[in-house]
């Protein structure tokens, strides 16, 4: 454990001098600006450690360094200081979270928990589950242990869950990918006593339970975890005899911790090492396991440098942690999925980069095959929630994401919940508040929204079934092998999973799509040779940091695009925002573009309203005398990457190990196929 010193009286709360040393750094919480797409670019190149936190002109960022702070200034960017001091909120939190716990008997959570919980906690929640409800809970331990050789721990829930799985449907929830998200954990260990206590009184989750097998992994990464919650707890505020406060904290140990407790590529840490490394703030060292899994691993959004928060790793699936999920996944039919983290208050689906970015096959990787579908559940859930409901491009580029190589590899439907609007772990009352809803979502939340997500599991529309007849005992096994690709090549991947034939030898099985998402026709939008309506309009160049507006006017309905371009003639640097002008005269941004220096400007606005729009050319370091800003109106042309392959699974009947027949199937998305197993039975 790192020593935390002793500091007495007020905590200097700014910014620090250029000489300060690390070591003198309180770990802040910063807003950056960033107004454009490029900014956002320009800053995730910057190793820093950036939250899910974002809008359209800003990301949240933490500073764990003075070296943070100088790399940002460097970079020409500004921010505001949201947090001065991280430990230091810690510690209030605590301070918070204690005052609650001692005036609370029982919390409304399902499981009555008043304070968050620790890594042991976790595990003997686990347990307790399994003793209370032993005919619906059946634990299990994940095949690899952590790297400090840890088991990690889940339970399976649904009625007759010791049985061997018998074709029902496959629901997994899941939190802690990262160590600091601590309500991630909760909300989903939370879902698990929701479902095992209202078993047999609430009639939905009744019926669910006969329905669908629940697979819940509350702690996927234990040892980081671990680190995050023990530091983090220690860091407390103590009554002085003047009533004045004492911080007994210097940094915040490993209580922000992001990553896993990876310190080289390769290599086990030795005892104790990852506890120690904390890096005034713990993040530095360690894999990032939410970049570390297959699909496009290596892409945009993950870093190829060890101390990035976003580190991808040394190899797709090189983590103990991933190297579970995507065993435990390719094993089962999970037809939906929901891997929890903080914080942002959003629900993101795949992709995780933008549509027209030109993927490793040479065409773009476009919305998902799915795009309708995936979108529609996600407002569904976001209706509950109060969350939006986006892509994970739309935050910033991600690559080697849980949901979007489970979504892509196996067709089930996935996605990331950023639970809590502005803290990796608020006070618990705010946990509370997350899960059973509040305000205009009190009595909905996120337990509704996990709800519907389970409901999603069990709904044929949104998923393939594959119904025969085979021999009353015979294990049915279902196999595909194919290559997922990289952003540098591929690695093989396999799909295998097994079911029994229950007494009356009617079997009816509850599968994903036997052709992957990736491998499917995707879309993406290209522009009409000729604009419906073209105005452009001619600026002398303003000084450097101020900006020129235009008024452009739609007047047209149902138009597909607005283009906003900006040339000059300079090879020098302008920017360029795009404004829509409400009723009450207000401006609302809507597009933006800020290109590195001699690339000119573009900005899209889709489906653009009637209206006034408000062209903002910003001269950000332009010696240009004169600019030219064209809007135009386009109708689109959707375009198709085709449908690479028609993939089928491998349907074998098997008995006491031996395969009696093969057949191949292939069954689409809310098709139900007949499998013929007329050799089985002859075989018998």
């Amino acid at each position: 454990m790192a020593a935390a010193a002793v500091v007495v009286g007020a905590i200097d709360t700014g910014q620090p001098p250029a000489h300060a040393s690390t070591s003198d750094f309180a770990v802040q919480l910063v807003t950056v600006d960033t107004p454009t797409r490029a900014d956002k670019e320009r800053l995730q190149r910057l190793g820093l450690d950036l939250t899910e936190h974002a809008g359209h002109d800003y990301v949240e960022v933490v500073l764990h360094s003075v070296e943070d702070v100088d790399a940002l200034s460097a970079a020409g960017f500004t921010w505001d200081v949201r947090v001065p001091d991280m430990a230091l909120r810690t510690a209030q939190v605590n301070q918070i979270n204690d005052e609650y716990a001692a005036s609370t008997a029982e919390s409304p959570l399902p499981s009555g928990r008043t304070t968050y919980r620790t890594l042991a906690d976790y595990n003997a929640d686990m347990a307790d589950l399994a003793d209370m409800r032993p005919d619906i809970v059946k634990p299990f331990e994940l095949p690899h242990k952590s790297l400090e050789g840890k088991t990690v721990h889940g339970i399976e829930i649904g009625h007759d869950v010791h049985e061997a799985e018998d074709g029902r449907p496959v629901f997994a929830i899941m939190g802690l990918h990262h160590a600091r998200e601590w309500p991630s954990g909760e909300l989903t260990m939370e879902f698990a006593y929701d479902l095992v206590t209202n078993d047999g009184s609430d009639e939905r989750i009744t019926n669910l339970l006969d329905k669908a097998r629940i697979l819940v992994i509350p702690v996927t990464n234990p040892d980081g975890f671990e680190k995050s919650i023990n530091d983090g707890l220690l860091l407390d505020l103590r009554e002085l005899d003047d009533g004045g406060l004492v911080s007994i904290l210097g940094t915040p140990g490993n209580a922000y911790k992001r990553k896993n407790c990876r310190m080289v590529d390769g290599q086990e840490p030795l005892a104790g090492e990852c506890a120690l490394a904390s890096s005034n703030g713990g993040f530095g060292v360690g894999i990032d396991t939410n970049r570390n899994y297959g699909g496009l691993w290596g892409g945009p959004g993950a870093s190829p440098e060890f101390f990035d928060p976003t580190y991808r790793g040394a190899g797709p699936f090189s983590e103990p942690e991933t190297q579970n999920i995507r065993e435990l996944v390719s094993s089962r039919q999970v037809t939906t999925l929901i891997t929890n983290h903080t914080f942002s208050n959003l629900v993101l689906r795949p992709n995780g980069v933008k549509p027209d970015t030109i993927g490793p096959d040479g065409h773009p990787v476009g919305q998902p095959h799915d795009e309708e579908e995936l979108k529609a559940l996600g407002a569904e859930m976001a209706a509950q929630n109060g969350y939006r409901n986006i892509h994970g491009w739309e935050l910033y580029d991600t690559t080697g994401t849980t949901e979007d190589w489970s979504y892509n590899t196996t067709g089930g439907f996935g996605y990331t919940f950023e639970i809590g609007e502005s803290e990796f772990h608020p006070p618990y009352p705010e946990v509370i508040d997350e899960y059973l809803g509040a305000g205009e979502y009190e009595g909905k939340g996120n337990r509704e929204a996990f709800l519907i997500a389970l409901e999603n599991a069990v709904n044929t529309e949104n998923h393939s079934v594959i119904a025969g007849r085979a021999p009353a005992g015979a294990t049915l096994r279902l196999t595909k092998s194919f290559a997922t690709p990289t952003w540098e090549s591929s690695i093989a991947d396999t799909i295998e999973t097994t079911m029994r034939v229950g007494e009356k030898g009617k079997f009816s099985w509850h599968v994903n799509p036997s052709t992957r998402p990736i491998v499917m026709d995707r879309q993406y939008d290209v522009l009409a040779d000729e604009p419906l309506h073209s105005e452009s309009f001619e600026g002398t160049t303003p000084a450097p940091t101020e900006h020129v507006d235009h008024e452009f006017t739609v007047t047209e309905s149902d138009v597909d695009l607005l283009e906003v371009t900006l040339d000059w003639p300079t090879p020098d640097d302008m920017d360029l925002e795009v404004y829509y002008r409400e009723a009450d005269g207000s401006s609302r941004q809507v597009a933006s573009s800020g290109q590195f220096i001699g690339e000119k400007e573009r900005a899209l606005v889709q489906h653009p309203e009637q209206g006034t729009y408000v062209f903002r050319v910003i001269n950000y370091a332009s010696v240009a005398p004169s600019y030219t800003v064209t809007g135009s109106l386009y109708a689109t042309e959707s375009k198709t990457v085709p449908r690479q392959l028609i993939e089928n699974y491998t349907l074998s009947c098997e008995k006491d190990g031996e395969v009696l027949e093969r057949i191949p199937v292939v069954v689409d998305r809310g098709e139900q196929v007949k499998a013929k197993l007329r050799r089985c039975f002859s075989n018998w």
